[in-house]
């Protein structure tokens, strides 16, 4: 395509065009909410914890070096906080955040960056805390600018000193990809991590955070349950927990809840000498050191188990280890509050059974992206997956999956970016990874494919890459490389990297998967005509378009054979023609049917459905290349109008069909008003993109030449 829908000769790229990667059906995101997405980014002002230790014991010395680095005198620094899983490095970094939010002139900004998705997120909410704009947001989610630039531009040119804690951050490797972690003049940042060697962290003072002396992990026990034993007591039960304050914690929680039976610190230490069930941590695990954090956390949480078990609640321990399937990150509330959880517990007794593990501090409650969460430590929850019997495994596997896939959309819809779609990765994947019956392998893989379109259908291309990308993998540990899944995970993969502007990568991933789903499928299968779709709008951009358009042709005939003439993908592939053709092929291609198109869209979709406005803006550039210029002019700003409605004015689509409105007035007589519409996309777009971006420079040169005179319609 050479024109006014973004296309790569002349307006910098086919990324945006309606037709391209849109198609809907009629069902839209069954969230409980009224159509229209939340925007905003998630809060970064307070850290994503649950309760704090009721006073942070023997961290005098850290906690000093970690103020005198935040001092007025001290920027330009990274401070790494690293040690075992649960010695207490998170609480170490609240303690200083709240110190530093509650004085004067510092802000605190706080990123969860346990994987790339939630890393990403957090630091383009970081990016609008500090000014970034909804335009400049969008872009980087959409790959078209350096998400890691835009947050230091913004971190470095911030008014106010802060302080940027980077919690969880257990695969350095993935702040390396995007140059993530820097230094600034106007901050400090603060790193928790179990990942102690020095090459990951070039130039940072590394402070190490160990397990507890015996007389301060004793008053953690105090602190949290006073009247069940002497110091001496509870000094003998540290040691056994091996003094890390994760373990102290749940004991101590344990302990405070016990009231018709109370325990004493002697009784709770016996048990766990003396009890052989918390021997479970070894069945089908990994062999476990004694130094192994979820040996110590395993003795602990199996007693408070056993407890439930007395008291008649052993739909708790089912709901821990159903959590257990999922990752240690914030995992909506509504997820859990849906029939599939039958398959492991009442659904009527899962609030009891959270309220226990809530007492128990073996979960907590969280808030992200404005939603409430649960969120449990990953070494508990390793532990805990480490000890569930086999004979459970395949129903909490089945339930997961239906638990996870009954919170995504059926039918994923464009739409504006929704950052809840982006807490359910971590969880589609450690559910991936959990898994291993080859089944339940192929359900929840087919659940993290529909949440890497879903995310690519709101502009998040670069997270719905990277779940594609690392659902195929994990999927295919299992079911091998030709499975129908598997194959249709990497033929997302090629469509995300495509709209990340990746095209011969794209090309080649799409060509592999395509060449076996023929062989396999045939030529007729959905699968392998999607793949062919997406191929050959990469082809469409890499300039082949001849060999792109005799390709769409023959998805067109498949799509008709294999769906019918009425199905949504069908229309959508027929709507390509009207933008890839010629003016003259448009006109007699399918005798002329093909610009009836949006009337026949309207009548089985409905107007305001996806497909049938993109179908528009395709009909919309066809006329204005048939010189049809007054229908072109009317229907363009109709389809901008829709966008707006659906995207908001500064989503790229928007901004497309406005320049082709610009077009059309232009071509119509009415230069001042093409003038000030491209004037208005031009601007928005350096917002967005910079100056130097192609869509910017195709965009100003059209703008240049509208006001001097030199732009002429076509057929001119």
């Amino acid at each position: 395509m050479k024109g006014g829908m973004d296309g790569r000769a002349e307006d910098g790229g086919r990324v945006y065009q309606a037709s391209g990667d849109q198609h809907i059906n009629e069902q839209h995101h069954h969230y409980g909410w009224d159509g229209v997405a939340p925007g905003g980014p998630d809060s970064v002002r307070r850290p994503a914890v649950g309760r704090l230790p009721v006073v942070l014991r023997d961290r005098g010395e850290v906690m000093e070096r970690l103020r005198a680095s935040v001092g007025a005198d001290r920027v330009g620094e990274v401070f790494v906080l690293y040690g075992m899983g649960g010695a207490g490095k998170t609480a170490v970094a609240c303690a200083l955040f709240e110190e530093v939010t509650a004085a004067e002139g510092r802000v605190g900004l706080w990123v969860n960056a346990a994987d790339r998705a939630s890393l990403r997120a957090g630091m383009l909410a970081v990016a609008a805390d500090r000014g970034a704009d909804d335009a400049e947001l969008l872009a980087a989610r959409n790959g078209l600018r350096p998400a890691a630039d835009l947050v230091w531009r913004y971190l470095d040119r911030s008014a106010e000193p802060w302080l940027l804690v980077l919690d969880n951050t257990d695969d350095p490797e993935i702040l390396r990809d995007g140059s993530w972690l820097r230094t600034s003049p106007r901050g400090t940042v603060l790193v928790t991590t179990r990942r102690a060697a020095a090459h990951w962290w070039p130039g940072a003072e590394l402070q190490h955070i160990g397990v507890l002396p015996r007389e301060d992990a004793a008053l953690v026990l105090r602190d949290l349950a006073p009247n069940c034993g002497t110091t001496e007591q509870a000094a003998r039960v540290a040691d056994r927990l091996g003094r890390l304050p994760l373990a102290l914690t749940l004991a101590g929680g344990f302990l405070s809840h016990q009231v018709l039976d109370p325990w004493t610190m002697d009784s709770y230490g016996d048990r766990l000498d003396g009890d052989e069930r918390v021997q479970l941590i070894d069945r089908g695990a990994d062999a476990l050191s004694d130094a192994d954090p979820r040996r110590t956390v395993g003795l602990t949480w199996q007693l408070t188990l056993d407890a439930f078990e007395a008291r008649g609640l052993p739909e708790a321990a089912a709901l821990l280890r159903l959590l257990a399937r999922f990752a240690a990150e914030p995992l909506p509330l509504n997820l859990l509050n849906h029939a599939g959880i039958g398959v492991v517990l009442p659904r009527s007794r899962t609030e009891t059974a959270l309220r226990a593990l809530l007492d128990q501090s073996l979960t907590e409650l969280v808030e992200a992206a404005g939603v409430r969460c649960v969120q449990s430590h990953g070494v508990l929850l390793d532990s805990v997956s480490a000890a569930t019997p086999a004979d459970l495994v395949p129903a909490l596997d089945t339930a997961a999956v239906r638990l996870l896939d009954a919170a995504l959309p059926d039918v994923p819809d464009a739409g504006p970016y929704d950052p809840r779609l982006r807490l359910s990765v971590p969880h589609a994947l450690a559910l991936l990874k959990h898994i291993g019956e080859p089944s339940a392998a192929r359900d929840a893989l087919a659940v993290a494919t529909r949440l890497a379109v879903a995310l690519h259908r709101t502009g998040d291309y670069l997270s719905a890459w990277e779940t594609a990308r690392t659902a195929a993998d994990l999927g295919q540990r299992l079911l091998g490389a030709d499975d129908r899944m598997v194959l249709a995970a990497r033929s997302r993969e090629g469509r995300a990297l495509f709209r990340l502007g990746r095209y011969p990568e794209a090309e080649v991933a799409l060509r592999a998967v395509r060449t076996v789903q023929e062989r396999l499928f045939g030529v007729d299968d959905p699968d392998f005509l999607d793949s062919s779709y997406g191929l050959q709008l990469v082809l469409a951009n890499l300039g082949r378009r001849q060999e792109s358009i005799t390709l769409l042709r023959d998805t067109v005939a498949g799509r008709r054979s294999a769906l019918g003439p009425e199905h949504p993908l069908t229309l959508r592939a027929r709507a390509s023609l009207l933008e890839a053709l010629p003016a003259a092929e448009v006109a007699t291609e399918e005798g002329g049917a093909l610009l009836s198109l949006p009337a026949e869209c309207a009548r089985l979709l409905g107007p305001d459905h996806t497909v049938a406005i993109g179908v528009a803006h395709n009909h919309a550039w066809a006329l204005y290349l048939l010189g049809r210029f007054e229908e072109a002019d009317e229907e363009i700003r109709r389809v901008a109008e829709a966008y707006v409605r659906r995207f908001g004015p500064e989503y790229p689509i928007v901004l497309a069909a406005r320049q082709l409105s610009a077009r059309t007035r232009a071509a119509l007589g009415h230069t001042d008003a093409a003038v000030e519409l491209m004037t208005e996309v031009v601007a928005r777009r350096e917002r967005a993109l910079g100056p130097g971006h192609p869509f910017t420079v195709a965009g100003r040169r059209l703008l240049d030449d509208l006001a001097s005179g030199n732009w002429r319609p076509p057929g001119a």
